[in-house]
């Protein structure tokens, strides 16, 4: 009996999963294998909310697999090892995986493909799994190894075929295997997650996109840089779990209609940003473009920058919807990622790494490139555009709705009057004064 191994890493969907379609197609029976990999649980990536959100991905998975015949196979330590364990244990005579772009993922590969020949098993790797669109099928004429601007690669993104999304095997057959019972959010991480995190897996990424699709996507042009309004799908979590495939929400979103191509676009700016650290893995911690940017060391202003106690109100909201949902709009997150870099002159890796400890969604490509794109060490074609958080403030939260919800101690405050803390009569031990004046304060 031919056995195949389909390994599971973001990829946490049995519907359009090409990784366990083609397994589930060679073989006769598959192992869907999980590894809790010890590299990123207890290394600098560790991160208490991706932590919690993992478990519940992982339980929702192995009730999708179950559904189909199957289950979940866990394991726990090193990835390369782990898979060459359960080879031998199975006699496998390929393993299935997702492409990666990430450096770690890279020497991951190499390393399982280096173990697996070994033992003469097969290593196949699968694009448009992790991304909307396969890398290496949308390549600049210039013969250049990645777009390096958005607006070119969004117009190829645009035009270029897609694979079908494909639909959820049937009839899975899982030999008899060791496995580790599935893991609860402590067991992966014992620190403390945000009290307001939003967690689940394909079976809630699915509903939550079904949702999206079918009304709300319509107003998204207009409506999602409103603050208070939060009018996003909230589906960044999902996407960097797999629970949602890309390639099928791309299909489905209707990009003739203003909301559904503003939404795609974003979708776009996530495969630009994969494509880009595929092609540079040095941009997740180097500059992609040297600037010669002086940066300031000032640790209590990223103390307070991080504790939202900066003394701007727009900033502040979005430091405190950081840590309380490990999550935050995208609008705010240009603002205060500003701040930091182009306001107080602090290197956008300390920005970056704070993220990282905290979003749900903390993808290496999107939230790196993103840092550097504000930084004016990215991508950006306008590396000295500033973003003042006043301004910011009136045009996306006019009636202070937004930071209402997030900074209760200036609830009182009526209107627009919210954004000027300064020129009320606010206690400093309530809200802290300004650590920095911008023209027009």
């Amino acid at each position: 009996m031919t056995v195949t191994i389909a390994l599971f890493t973001r990829d946490l969907r049995v519907r359009d999963n090409p990784v366990l379609t083609a397994a589930h197609r060679e073989g006769a029976a598959v192992v869907p294998l999980f590894v809790l990999d010890d590299a990123i649980l207890s290394g600098r990536f560790a991160a208490p909310n991706r932590a919690r959100f993992l478990a519940a991905a992982l339980a929702e998975l192995d009730d999708e697999l179950r559904a189909i015949g199957g289950n979940l196979v866990l394991r726990r330590g090193d990835v390369a090892a782990e898979v060459d364990r359960v080879v031998a244990q199975v006699n496998a005579e390929s393993v299935h995986v997702a492409a990666d772009v990430s450096a770690y993922s890279l020497r991951r590969e190499r390393a399982l493909r280096e173990r697996l020949a070994r033992r003469d098993c097969l290593l196949h790797t699968h694009p448009a799994t992790i991304t909307a669109a396969d890398r290496e099928a949308l390549l600049p004429a210039t013969g250049r190894d990645h777009f390096a601007v958005f607006g070119p690669y969004f117009r190829r993104w645009s035009e270029a075929p897609r694979r079908t999304p494909l639909g959820t095997p049937r009839g899975l057959t899982v030999p008899r295997v060791s496995s580790l019972p599935l893991p609860d959010a402590g067991e992966l991480c014992a620190s403390r997650t945000s009290p307001r995190l939003a967690v689940g897996g394909a079976t809630t990424g699915r509903k939550m996109m079904r949702d999206w699709l079918s009304g709300p996507v319509e107003h998204y042009a207009r409506d999602n840089d409103d603050l208070a309004a939060d009018a996003t799908s909230r589906l960044s979590p999902y996407l960097h779990f797999g629970c949602v495939s890309p390639v099928e929400l791309v299909h489905r979103v209707d990009m003739s209609t203003e909301g559904g191509r503003a939404f795609a676009r974003q979708l776009a700016w996530r495969d630009f940003h994969h494509q880009v650290l595929a092609a540079r893995p040095s941009a997740a911690w180097s500059d992609y473009r040297a600037r010669d940017i002086r940066w300031r060391e000032d640790p209590q202003a990223v103390d307070a920058w991080r504790e939202g106690r900066t003394g701007h109100p727009i900033v502040d909201a979005g430091m405190r919807q950081l840590r309380a949902e490990g999550w935050m709009h995208n609008r705010a997150r240009l603002i205060t990622a500003s701040f930091l870099t182009k306001s107080l002159r602090v290197d956008w890796r300390v920005g970056a790494e704070h993220f990282l400890r905290w979003l749900v969604d903390g993808d290496l490509a999107d939230n790196q490139l993103n840092w550097q794109w504000v930084a004016g060490t990215g991508t950006d074609t306008r590396p000295n555009r500033v973003l003042n958080p006043l301004r910011q403030a009136e045009r996306y939260d006019p009636d202070g709705a937004y930071v209402r919800r997030w900074i209760p101690e200036l609830a009182h405050l009526p209107g627009a009057r919210i954004h000027r803390p300064w020129r009320e009569r606010i206690d400093p031990a309530d809200y802290p004064a300004p650590i920095i004046d911008f023209v027009g304060m």
